[in-house]
């Protein structure tokens, strides 16, 4: 039987983002345990995205936009604007502390934003690498185009792609564009999947699937997916964890004592200063 999973709504720096990962229903879907949704949003003048500089450790962060553009800064000194069809790929391993927020030349003249963030917890043995940031211009991303369908390999491999994007697990995270009355049969050579329709009206097999809502595939399916109206959509998924993760705000580790030392580091500034970004920071919950 389907599962079909309804994200919780939050607001994160002005905007909301839809959250479906982690939920009751998955905890993670091959090695994503965080799956956002960000926007639809459109902001006037003078407004934007300002998620304020945070850490985190033990996962990557992956950014791919349908609208909009992102400011990314870290800790590493990386300063980089992402595009509708880029990726951003953000190692954090041991440590790194990041902003994101609106292009100042958007924010003057307003702008809008959509897109998806999600979550990668690195497997144990590379869970206290050394943090590291890439950008992967939209042109370097393998791409399938035909009879209404246009697929983008994010990171990971499918559909007979791979992605450019250095992973550390078998992953699998493609974008998925529709025009009305196209179809595309999903790829069966991972375990673990899932489709996110972020707009538009789709079927699975036939039957309806609701937008902005977060869908579990069986194993070893090959369900279609088809358009009724222009369709914006993202697969993830892949190899299953290799232990238990926990999850305490922006920290994922397989290691309770890591997660409360980080929570320390936060606190007392151990995580350094982003170049560019320096006079604010969101403080460490209280729960």
């Amino acid at each position: 039987m389907t599962t079909i999973i309804a994200p919780r709504v939050h607001d994160l720096g002005g905007f909301q983002v839809r959250r479906a990962v982690p939920s009751v229903q998955a905890r993670s879907v091959g090695p994503f345990v965080f799956v956002d949704q960000m926007g639809p949003a459109v902001f006037e003048p003078g407004r934007g995205i300002d998620v304020r500089p945070h850490p985190h450790i033990g996962l990557a962060t992956v950014t791919f936009l349908w609208a909009g553009a992102i400011t990314h800064r870290d800790t590493l000194g990386s300063l980089q604007d992402i595009s509708p069809g880029d990726v951003n790929w953000m190692t954090a391993g041991r440590g790194i502390a990041h902003s994101e927020r609106t292009p100042q030349g958007l924010r003057a003249s307003g702008s809008e934003a959509h897109g998806m963030q999600t979550w990668v917890a690195l497997p144990k043995p590379d869970e206290e690498v050394a943090p590291e940031f890439h950008h992967h211009s939209g042109a370097t991303l393998p791409q399938l185009q035909r009879d209404g369908s246009l697929l983008r390999v994010i990171a990971g491999r499918g559909f007979g792609m791979e992605s450019p994007v250095r992973v550390f697990a078998d992953t699998f995270n493609v974008a998925v564009d529709l025009q009305p009355d196209a179809e595309v049969k999903i790829d069966d050579s991972h375990i673990e999947r899932a489709l996110y329709v972020l707009d538009g009206e789709a079927q699975l097999d036939g039957a309806d699937i609701p937008k902005q809502h977060l869908v579990l595939l069986d194993p070893g399916t090959r369900p279609a997916l088809r358009a009724k109206t222009p369709l914006k959509a993202m697969l993830l998924g892949g190899e299953p964890l290799d232990a238990h993760r926990h999850v305490w705000w922006n920290f994922v580790s397989s290691s309770r004592e890591r997660i409360e030392q980080a929570k320390q580091d936060w606190l007392e500034g151990r995580f350094g200063k982003i170049p560019g970004d320096e006079s604010e920071f969101i403080p460490l919950p209280e729960r």
